[in-house]
C-alpha cells in the first residue's frame, strides 16, 4: 500500500478481481458475502477517483497556453 494508507491503482484492481472471482464461486456465506461487496464497492470507487484524477492530468498537460484543450488522436505504442 501507499505511505497514506490508500492502496495504488494496480493493488485495488487486483483486489478487486480477487473479490469478483470469490462471489462469483458463490461459496461465501452471505455476511461474508457482503463484507467482500462492501470492500469491491469501495474499491470501484477508489479506482474510478484516481482514473478521473489521471484524467485531469492529462487535460491540464495537453491545454494550450489559454488554457483550451488541445484533442489529439491516441496513437498508443508505435512500435
Amino acid at each position: 500500500m501507499a505511505e497514506n494508507g490508500k492502496r495504488n491503482f494496480e493493488a485495488s484492481m487486483a483486489r478487486l478481481e480477487q473479490i469478483v472471482t470469490l462471489l462469483e464461486r458463490g461459496d461465501a456465506p452471505l455476511e461474508q458475502a457482503l463484507t467482500l461487496f462492501e470492500e469491491g464497492a469501495g474499491l470501484l470507487r477508489s479506482c474510478q477517483q484516481q482514473l478521473d484524477e489521471a484524467e485531469q492530468k492529462v487535460t491540464l498537460l495537453t491545454s494550450r497556453a489559454d488554457g483550451r484543450p488541445v484533442e489529439t488522436v491516441f496513437q498508443g505504442d508505435q512500435a
